[in-house]
């Protein structure tokens, strides 16, 4: 589990730099991007918040979101 303190420090590195980032906590397993709607899976209670990660599940709608992520190779 995410701490909350992380969560609040925690933005999307694709939108930081232009606009706010900030992420939603979905299911306890991804970070939606409120911004551009990548989404970034967390594995083992670690955030992949790798760009081309979001890029991969931008166009997947929050309900179709695997549940865990898959693990990342």
């Amino acid at each position: 589990m995410l701490s909350q303190e992380l969560l609040q420090i925690l933005r999307c590195p694709a939108c930081v730099r232009e606009k706010d980032g900030l992420l939603e906590f979905y299911q306890e397993f991804w970070l939606i991007c409120q911004d551009c709607d990548r989404k970034y899976p967390v594995v083992d209670d670690i955030p992949v918040m790798l760009i081309d990660e979001g890029d991969k599940w931008v166009k997947v709608a929050e309900q179709e979101l695997p549940l865990p992520p898959p693990a990342i190779k």
